[in-house]
């Protein structure tokens, strides 16, 4: 007998696909970038248990989580409106 999906399945679909969407994005900008290095995943586990997915950035290289940081200085850059 197939098992029927709880309310707490149907209620965080949205969210679980969310998640696993933001790891394939994220995963693929940084290969573009050429950081490679960075292990992304979603938390199943805790995302089961509480209904909100987190994705867990893991580990990087130095080097990468410089790139990372220089990419993310230049989007911010890029985002200010220009001063006074």
């Amino acid at each position: 007998m197939p098992s029927t999906p709880s309310m707490l399945s149907f209620a965080t679909a949205e969210r679980r696909r969310r998640a696993a969407c933001v790891v394939e994005d994220l995963t693929a900008v940084l290969a573009l970038a050429g950081v490679d290095s960075i292990s992304l995943e979603v938390d199943w586990e805790y995302g089961r248990r509480t209904g909100e997915y987190l994705v867990d950035l893991g580990t990087a290289r130095p080097s990468d989580l410089l790139r990372l940081l220089d990419l993310l200085r230049k989007g911010l850059r890029c985002e200010r409106p220009p001063g006074p």
